[in-house]
């Protein structure tokens, strides 16, 4: 079976090294997929103290999620990682932060990728790395993480608590060097690949307060670079979260749930002249970060490879920094997230925040004003926030059939003429997934990413198979 879209599966180097290469790329060439992405990094067991939760916990609300395919006989387990390659030190002389050490797991497993590789390429099959942002070292999401003075910081300058992305601040000079060096040395190592997919080249918004950042001392040199007030920033975006936070009322929320609610927002943050600024400064910081990716890709010789950023969907991108056509300036592809687990996810922990500091809102009109703002149901949704939680890996996922088509179609229209894939998620049970893929299948003419093959049972991809090439 073929298909003439773009139908590509992330697989993390576990699943290569547990099910072996040619039996990963043996069921998704039977369903047709024609790309695939990976990372550059090994994995093997581990013991709770030192290793981290596969799959990963999502700062505590995702714990309920286990794989779909088992794991070396597991569907949670303990895990560390090493470097597939062994890193080019002279590329880091200098540099605050350092490449993880290659180690005898190194040695042992990480030519799995160079199989890859090249069997892929044998197939027809296109393969990407995905790396993070602004994470060191920056292999493998939740690994690893910035120093304390390179985080994003609140107007009051602490750090967001509790956090799901661990980013720097896009303005971290120190963070953007080793990206830059990182990237030389993975296109130097692995030239043949077909691209880089670059997550969460952004603010990630988990939570209420991560909205609120970046206030550091890095973004602070920014904005004098971009002739932004940014004490003006501060001081605005302190009073709106102070507004946010005791100020709400059940009148505002019935004019955004039953209203007009762009119109009442735009109204609201018209007060806010900082608030403002600061979307505009994290906008310009997250179109730096990619144009200097595509520029160190380009200066290496890896002009041939695609950059494919991922993205949060609007609204979320809005408050996160990503520009679609910013990006699109620089970008081959970019793919949109439609991760409904995360959604309720999200709404509920902003929900729980705003309603513990307005106690005397009424909790169905803020969950109609969350679900209205966020644009993440057909109808009005759930009336309680305890119906939006991360979901049991059998429990449907939220997110309306029409709503997550819109969120495609209006990143596409901001991205121009770069073709924007829809970024689906394999978690869940098989009915609600099946329903999830045609969605995102149909959104997106240029194709669908799904994430990831751990999440891919038999049946499953069976479903992918028969969706895609009907």
């Amino acid at each position: 079976m073929t298909t003439h879209r773009l139908l590509g599966v992330t697989v993390m180097p576990e699943y290569l090294q547990s099910e072996s290469v040619d039996a990963v790329l043996d069921r998704l060439q039977e369903i047709g997929v024609n790309s695939i992405t990976t990372s550059p990094y090994v994995m093997e067991h581990a013991d709770e103290a030192t290793g981290g939760r596969e799959p990963p916990i999502d700062a505590g609300a995702g714990k309920v999620r286990l794989l779909d395919r088992p794991l070396w006989g597991h569907r949670e387990l303990f895990v560390r990682t090493s470097p597939s390659f062994e890193p080019d030190k002279r590329l880091y002389e200098g540099l605050a932060y350092q490449p993880s050490e290659p180690d005898e797991l190194t040695q042992r497993e990480g030519s799995v990728i160079d199989e890859l590789i090249a069997q892929a390429h044998t197939r027809g099959i296109q393969v990407y790395f995905q790396v993070m942002s602004a994470i060191p070292p920056g292999y493998r999401v939740q690994f690893g993480g910035p120093r304390e003075d390179d985080k994003p910081r609140m107007p009051d300058g602490t750090v967001p608590q509790r956090r799901v992305a661990n980013n720097a601040s896009l303005a971290s000079r120190n963070v953007i060097d080793y990206k830059h060096a990182m990237i030389r040395d993975l296109c130097q190592r692995y030239p043949q690949l077909d691209g880089i997919r670059f997550d969460w080249p952004e603010y990630p918004p988990y939570s209420l307060d991560d909205m609120f950042v970046d206030f550091s001392d890095h973004a602070r040199a920014a904005a004098q670079r971009h002739n932004i007030d940014f004490e003006m920033c501060r001081r605005d975006t302190k009073a709106f979260y102070e507004a946010l936070h005791g100020g709400l009322t059940d009148v505002g929320l019935s004019s955004i749930a039953h209203g007009d609610a762009e119109k009442f927002v735009a109204d609201g943050l018209a007060r806010y002249e900082g608030v403002m600024e600061m979307i505009v400064l994290k906008t310009l910081l997250s179109g730096e970060l990619l144009a200097g990716f595509r520029q160190t890709m380009n200066d290496c010789g890896a002009k041939s490879m695609a950059m494919q950023p991922n993205a949060f969907p609007p609204p979320w991108s809005r408050i996160s920094g990503f520009d679609f056509g910013l990006a699109a300036q620089h970008s081959q592809g970019i793919s949109v997230k439609l991760y409904g687990m995360h959604w309720a996810m999200m709404l509920r922990s902003y929900g729980e925040q705003l309603l513990a500091a307005n106690p005397d809102i009424s909790e169905l009109l803020l969950v109609r004003a969350l679900v209205t703002l966020l644009g993440i149901e057909d109808g009005e949704g759930s009336p309680k926030l305890e119906d939006y939680r991360y979901p049991a890996p059998d429990e449907p996922h939220p997110g309306g059939d029409m709503a997550q088509a819109s969120k495609i179609s209006q990143a596409q229209m901001a991205a121009g003429e770069c073709p924007v894939y829809t970024l689906a998620h394999g978690y869940g049970p098989e009915a609600d997934f099946q329903r999830r893929f045609e969605v995102a299948w149909n959104a997106s003419p240029h194709g669908v990413w799904l994430n990831r093959y751990g999440y891919l049972s038999d049946a499953k991809l069976k479903i992918v198979g028969s969706v895609a090439n009907c």
